[in-house]
């Protein structure tokens, strides 16, 4: 998936002018002119000779059906969520995508059902609730356009995915709110846990529960 942004450095009055985030192959010439040529007639000025900063950014397409277990630095993520205070393990045989959603965003609304929803209770009807509302269909897995479908529905949080606990592992999170959920993908086992607190998530350390030491 590959969007683009560009923008007038000589004038910095306009607008900048993005192109979504769409299937590489989707994004020919005719579109990158047609969506230009639209925003630049409201524009200020853009002259032959102002220079345009033109920035492509691409996401690897993810996928999560609810499996279990990668290795990450070593671990299987399992192993790797049960010991880190900020990942939350979800517990869900499928559409995994659906319950991390509802985990993280009931953390971050106080909602009383939390804990019983981060130990996989209760969260069943809401899960299905969501995809019923929504119409997304998770049987194929939650793939980078489920995760967009539901960034739509879910306007006041940006959704942000990670495929490994290092910083520059970012995949998806276009919005700009400052509310976050931040989601971890197995892309080996493809399943989706939840990141709770991103910074201890990113840690190279962490304290094993085995032997109570660095690990």
């Amino acid at each position: 998936m590959m969007g683009v942004t560009i923008h007038n450095e000589v004038n910095l009055l306009d607008r900048k002018i993005y192109i979504s985030f769409r299937r590489k192959d989707q994004l020919s010439e005719e579109v990158i002119w047609s969506v230009f040529s639209k925003v630049a007639q409201s524009n200020a000025r853009y002259n032959a000779m102002d220079r345009l900063i033109v920035v492509v950014q691409s996401v690897r397409m993810t996928v999560g059906f609810g499996r279990k277990s990668i290795r990450s630095k070593g671990q299987p993520l399992d192993v790797a969520a049960h010991v880190k205070k900020s990942i939350i393990r979800v517990k869900s045989d499928t559409v995994c995508l659906a319950h991390a959603l509802i985990i993280d965003i009931a953390r971050l609304e106080n909602d009383p059902d939390y804990k019983s929803y981060r130990d996989g209770r209760k969260r069943g009807p809401v899960v299905q609730s969501l995809l019923g509302t929504t119409g997304i269909d998770l049987q194929d897995g939650g793939r980078d356009p489920e995760i967009r479908r539901f960034q739509d529905h879910f306007t006041e949080y940006k959704i942000v995915v990670y495929s490994g606990l290092n910083c520059e592992d970012i995949l998806v999170g276009e919005v700009t709110s400052e509310m976050r959920v931040n989601l971890l993908v197995d892309e080996v086992n493809r399943h989706y846990h939840v990141i709770t607190i991103l910074a201890g998530a990113m840690s190279k350390r962490y304290i094993c529960e085995a032997c109570n030491q660095s690990c």
